[in-house]
């Protein structure tokens, strides 16, 4: 897949990501704590991850390409447009990295290619 149709990638986050994130996140944790991870998240540095290890990592299954979402992403890859980088919150209490913005994204690419490298940014 990479050959054919290579994963184009924003350099940052799209803004809208940022509240997404945290509306996520408020069902996890506290408000205040919330706003610290989403400050944390946009001065984070983009790393990239292998698209296989964030799924490890996360302990969430994949959705199938038949989900809207990720098939418009997948959509966006054939055609060449760019998708935004995730955001990952670390959760050292159960050991596993929450997917606080960009599920939908990483499920098309790793429909694609699951050793894709995806850019994150992660506190």
């Amino acid at each position: 897949m990479a050959d054919e149709n290579p994963i184009h990638w924003l350099p940052d986050p799209e803004d809208h990501d940022y509240p997404a994130a945290q509306y996520y996140l408020t069902l996890l944790r506290p408000p205040a704590e919330v706003s610290a991870l989403v400050t944390g998240l946009r001065l984070a540095s983009t790393a990239p991850f292998k698209a296989k290890d964030i799924f490890r990592a996360s302990g969430l299954s994949l959705l199938g390409v038949s989900n809207s979402h990720v098939d418009r992403d997948i959509k966006k890859v054939k055609a060449a447009k760019a998708l935004s980088p995730l955001l990952l919150v670390r959760d050292p209490s159960n050991g596993k990295v929450v997917i606080a913005d960009g599920y939908h994204r990483l499920c098309a690419v790793y429909s694609l290619d699951e050793d894709a490298l995806i850019p994150c940014r992660i506190v």
